[in-house]
């Protein structure tokens, strides 16, 4: 991707017609030379341009514009280094005012490429104060120079990142990047390519971490997924059942590169689908990003409808598993120039990308903005050296709880060729994300017979009633994993037909450190007998008021008397045993019946409805600590028939 999206053709113009004007050289040998590298350098082919251009200059050592448009070309293939040898040279010989602006100008710019920021900044000032009339190169070298400013601040006050490559074992590719890792990290999956040229082969491969903590050779993540043609980016959801990639040739799709999806079932990749085209359209889509729970979708595009040339695009799932018609994500994220390789934090109130119309160190740059409660993004900010520098950086992946992060970096190897490297990099605690989280994981099962379940889990925020994420169990493991995130309390549900829902309570509102949990869950059949707690039913000490946040408990028994129709239950209060029993039966009983009174005014019959207090006389632990007192004050309900 070349770093002057938006000028550069404008410029190679504007040359063009300043250089042929009055030419510096009377040989018409080199003259002749010099022309036909223009016919190969509009078309593209610049190798043969450059060596014509040599041959002209060999023809005349003081031919100003073959120099020039020499550096140009090198300019263009990023060969920094040459680019500037021409130029330097080119303007040696000059001493007309006009050539010389466009010479520093150019230099300025390979100089910025490089990172030699005090070289660019005097060519840049040089050129503001000769240049009055071409506003958008005038523009540009004003933005270089806040860029420099920003780049020289921040590097003095850069913080202290531990970053190292990750072993041979992974980066056993020629080139290999895009990094993407479930929550538990305990999978990392990548692109990797065999070689630089255009028919190498892309695929995209999976490390495992072993006991030792160690990640071990990468292999094909699946023959369903990988072909004898190219795979590109990808995305994973939290619990590594959801994949999006990028394909752009062999399989059928609406432009020149599509995005497809594959679920894990068990341990095989369904085959990938299209995600139809109200993601896809007839021009490029790549750099997919998934929401922890696989139901929001951030992807690039240089569709229609952009506001650069390549933009942050976002999708969302609907209930019945449809994805809605891609949004620009607006210009709160995206400038006119180019937004890349987005990715959503597992909190889903972070987002990372690259972009390279900011300001920043140069090229692309990785930048960082926070989602508000009303939704809206926050001015984006630039995530620093020694991540960011003077060349183009282009993904980065953090970790669910903040400490970690992986990218790609690629440079010039001794061969002459390209090659990357994937970087593990350690976040210093005053840089990590600012809503942390961690996940729940286990498997869902019959109570029963033991066996597996598919089954809906459901995270709630309990202070706003609304849904943070649903995911579902794998049907023949019963295994699932979902995220949670600091600063909010939730009510998290297990639920499947026929089988009475289960619910947990985690209180996260200001916990600051948080491991992950293990909770396996076994689901009861609705028959008679059968019982469960309701784990998010609130009460204020000694009061049998329903608090506010009870509601999402509630309506979710209303649901489920509704779907049953045929059932009545017991609405059962119990205490611990704190105070007389006397007074416990009363409030246990008041309890309940508050519980009955809520249920009946939402529209179920109190024909399906009866409600007891038991007081402490059905303890489910030992009223020796607080957590069991805790446990031991709840409500539960009991089918009956």
């Amino acid at each position: 991707m070349t770093r002057f999206t938006l000028f550069f053709i404008l410029l190679i113009l504007q040359l063009t017609v300043t250089a042929q004007t009055k030419l510096s050289t009377k040989n018409k040998k080199a003259i002749d030379y010099y022309t036909q590298a223009d016919n190969f350098r509009v078309r593209g082919q610049s190798q043969q341009a450059i060596e014509l251009l040599m041959m002209a200059i060999d023809k005349d050592k003081n031919f100003v514009e073959a120099y020039y448009r020499l550096g140009l070309v090198y300019l263009g293939r990023d060969k920094f280094p040459d680019a500037i040898k021409s130029f330097e040279k080119g303007l040696t010989l000059t001493n007309d005012p006009a050539k010389m602006k466009i010479f520093w100008f150019d230099l300025g710019d390979s100089y910025f490429a490089i990172g030699e920021y005090d070289k660019a900044n005097k060519l840049f000032t040089d050129y503001l104060a000769a240049e009055t009339f071409n506003k958008q190169k005038i523009d540009h070298a004003r933005q270089v120079l806040k860029n420099i400013e920003f780049a020289k601040q921040s590097s003095a006050t850069a913080t202290k990142y531990k970053l190292h490559a990750l072993s041979d074992t992974v980066n056993c590719f020629p080139l290999q990047y895009f990094p993407v890792l479930t929550a538990d990290q305990h999978e990392l999956i990548f692109t990797r390519r065999r070689g630089n040229g255009p028919d190498d082969d892309e695929d995209l491969v999976v490390s495992e971490k072993n006991e030792d903590g160690r990640w071990t050779s990468p292999v094909s993540i699946s023959k369903n997924i990988n072909t004898s043609l190219n795979e590109g980016t990808s995305t994973i959801s939290a619990d590594g059942r959801i994949l999006i990639f990028t394909s752009c040739v062999g399989r059928q799709g609406y432009g020149s590169c599509d995005l497809f999806e594959s679920h894990k079932i068990g341990d095989d990749w369904s085959t990938p689908a299209n995600l139809g085209i109200n993601v896809n359209s007839a021009e490029w889509e790549s750099q997919p990003s998934l929401s922890a729970d696989g139901r929001t979708l951030y992807f690039v595009s240089d569709r229609k409808g952009s506001i650069g040339r390549r933009d942050i695009w976002v999708s969302f799932q609907n209930d019945k598993g449809e994805w809605t018609k891609a949004k620009n994500a607006g210009r709160q994220i995206n400038t006119v120039y180019d937004e890349i390789s987005p990715f959503i934090h597992v909190n889903n109130r972070t987002l990372y990308y690259a972009s390279n119309g900011l300001t920043g160190f140069g090229g692309y740059d990785i930048y960082y903005t926070e989602k508000d409660s009303a939704s809206n993004w926050h001015e984006p900010s630039n995530i620093g050296a020694p991540i960011n520098n003077h060349e183009d950086q282009f993904s980065l992946f953090i970790t669910a709880n903040g400490e970690k992060g992986y990218y790609s970096h690629e440079e010039m190897g001794t061969s002459g060729l390209s090659v990357s490297k994937i970087y593990e990099v350690e976040i210093p605690e005053e840089s990590q994300v600012k809503f942390r989280s961690n996940y729940v994981k286990g498997i869902i099962r019959d109570k029963d017979n033991r066996q597996p379940l598919r089954a809906r889990i459901e995270l709630i925020n309990l202070d706003k009633d609304e849904t943070e994420s649903i995911v579902y169990s794998d049907s023949i493991t019963g295994q699932y994993l979902i995220v949670l995130t600091q600063g909010a309390e939730y009510g998290l549900y297990v639920s499947k037909n026929e089988y009475l829902f289960t619910s947990q309570n985690f209180n996260y509102s200001a916990v600051k450190n948080f491991k992950p949990i293990n909770l396996d869950v076994d689901l009861a059949k609705v028959k008679q007998g059968q019982s469960v707690t309701l784990n998010n039913i609130f009460f204020d000490v000694d009061r049998f008021e329903l608090k506010e946040k009870s509601k999402t408990e509630l309506l979710k028994v209303v649901s489920f008397l509704n779907a049953n129709p045929g059932l009545s239950i017991e609405i059962s209060g119990h205490t611990d045993n704190t105070g007389s029993e006397t007074h416990n039966l009363d409030l246990s009983q008041k309890r309940a019946h508050s519980v009955f009174q809520y249920l009946t005014e939402h529209g179920i019959k109190k024909t399906q409805l009866i409600s007891k207090g038991y007081g402490s006389s059905r303890p489910v632990g030992k009223n020796d600590t607080e957590e069991a007192r805790r446990a031991n004050r709840r409500i539960e309900f009991k089918v009956l028939q």
